[in-house]
């Protein structure tokens, strides 16, 4: 019986790390059947000139909505993203009270019919989904839906609801415990509340993966916290977005990455993520304190999408200001209390490129876009650009990782990190998510500006042996799956 789908001429990066070599690869029955030589295919794909590789892991996104609202997910899989981690940040779709509100802005929204994550999993198969998704439960969300977004410590009682809901989701596969300690209402707990929420992962050897307290000026405690929470748990523990934001902190990733590096030598165990870009985004009402707003801040700030304005969509704060003849405060301030305020999400450049480039040689440094997909307004142009980026300015143009580096880290490392089993490598008996793409042109296009742009140089995605995106088009095919912590699925 002849394979289903046959590449010919390709270069296979395998995502092990190794040199690419010059080989067939065969797909059959959504698995990967043939490397080296491989015999006839229903159909045949001639890769000449190509590198095919295993499918991109985006190990940070805030997707849990996405998959209900944009099954289809075409501004993951035109930039080779076939799996990827959602529940970041302490936000996840879980626990879920179908028809209430959590906070402002919401991921999950009113009127969601699950309640954990085997439900969730299940409403987002009911759409069709063109990925894959594995999901951590976020401590925002479980806090929320025991203690809302009240300003103190937990009782032993709510504390005791919230370990409940963590192990329920770890039980049902999430691959971890996610905190965003500088949002309501993860701000407002302990480290106390951390450890005993995290340790509900032990026994299913999750992670702990943490936006933490601080980015900025207090990088270095944060690290430390993070560091207790994982090592009183009893897991590895998962730095997100690894940055040293605002300009007066720029270089000193360099001592939080040797704090990581003497914690694994000393046997911790340690990885992070990066975005390559030099501005974040979130939420804008979360980064605000209306009593004393910071005013270089918001010199640096864009406003993404705002529901109340849309003209204010892509310009930055000191130009709606002028525009508005309002004071720089005055702009924060009636953006971030507007009737759907807590709706704006904003664009912050923060972060220095030399940082980024000192990030992406870390080792254990892996690759997460951070996209919030909110496609009306302008989004931050890494939801569609992200790992076309790393392949073109970061590997092709700048030479910080070769290319084999940067696919590993984007593919079997991230798929080992975060217990996506038999994926990863192209490696007969794995799952058939590949991407073929042009070394020589593959990049990046979507801007601050004109962000839903897809990249250039994807020719192909599989997702699960089957074709979701060929030349620019999207197939259509819903081929993906929702995929539990170490187990193949």
């Amino acid at each position: 019986m002849p394979a289903d789908l046959t590449f010919r001429n390709v270069t296979v990066v395998d995502g092990s790390g190794s040199p690419g070599v010059s080989a067939d690869v065969a797909v059959t029955d959504g698995r990967i059947s043939a490397v080296g030589e491989a015999g006839a295919g229903a159909r045949e794909v001639d890769g000449r000139g190509m590198v095919l590789c295993p499918g991109f892991v985006d190990t940070h996104s805030h997707d849990d909505g996405a998959f209900i609202r944009y099954p289809g997910m075409e501004f993951k899989l035109a930039q080779g993203v076939t799996s990827e981690v959602s529940g970041n940040c302490g936000f996840s779709t879980m626990p879920n009270e179908p028809g209430r509100t959590y906070m402002g802005g919401d991921i999950s929204g009113p009127g969601s019919n699950w309640t954990d994550l085997e439900s969730y999993f299940a409403a987002c198969m009911e759409r069709g989904p063109a990925i894959n998704n594995a999901m951590l439960v976020g401590h925002n969300r479980v806090r929320a839906h025991v203690v809302g977004l009240d300003k103190r410590l937990a009782s032993a009682g709510e504390l005791s609801e919230m370990r409940g809901h963590v192990a329920r989701a770890m039980e049902q596969g999430a691959v971890g415990f996610s905190t965003g300690l500088i949002y309501e209402p993860g701000r407002y707990s302990d480290t106390a509340e951390l450890v005993a929420l995290a340790s509900e992962c032990r026994p299913f050897a999750g992670l702990y993966a943490t936006h933490m307290r601080n980015e900025g000026d207090k990088l270095l405690e944060a690290v430390e916290e993070a560091r207790l929470v994982a090592r009183e748990a009893g897991i590895g523990l998962h730095i997100s977005h690894h940055k040293s934001a605002g300009k007066r902190n720029w270089g000193r990733v360099k001592d939080s990455l040797a704090m990581v590096d003497a914690a694994n030598a000393a046997g911790e165990d340690i990885t992070l993520d990066v975005y390559p870009y030099t501005a974040g985004s979130g939420p804008m009402w979360q980064y605000v304190n209306l009593d004393r707003i910071d005013l270089e801040w918001a010199e640096n700030v864009m406003i993404a999408s705002c529901p109340d304005s849309h003209e204010f969509e892509g310009k930055m704060l000191p130009e709606i200001a002028t525009r508005q003849e309002w004071s720089l405060e005055e702009t924060v301030r009636e953006i971030v209390t507007s009737p759907r305020g807590k709706e704006v999400i904003c664009i912050q450049f923060i972060i220095e490129e030399a940082d980024i480039e000192t990030n992406l040689r870390h080792p254990k440094m892996l690759i997460g876009s951070d996209g919030i997909p909110e496609l009306r307004g302008r989004p931050h142009p890494r939801l569609f650009g992200t790992m076309p980026r790393i392949l073109g300015r970061y590997v092709r143009e700048r030479g910080v990782l070769s290319l084999e580096e940067a696919i590993k880290r984007m593919t079997s490392q991230s798929c080992e990190r975060f217990g996506l089993a038999e994926r990863g490598l192209v490696k007969p008996g794995y799952w058939a998510d590949l991407v073929l793409f042009d070394p020589a042109t593959v990049r990046d296009v979507a801007t601050y500006q004109d962000p839903n742009q897809e990249p250039v140089g994807i020719a192909m995605v599989v997702v699960n042996g089957q074709v979701a995106y060929e030349d620019g088009r999207h197939t259509g095919v819903a081929a993906g799956r929702m995929l539990r912590y170490r187990r193949a699925d």
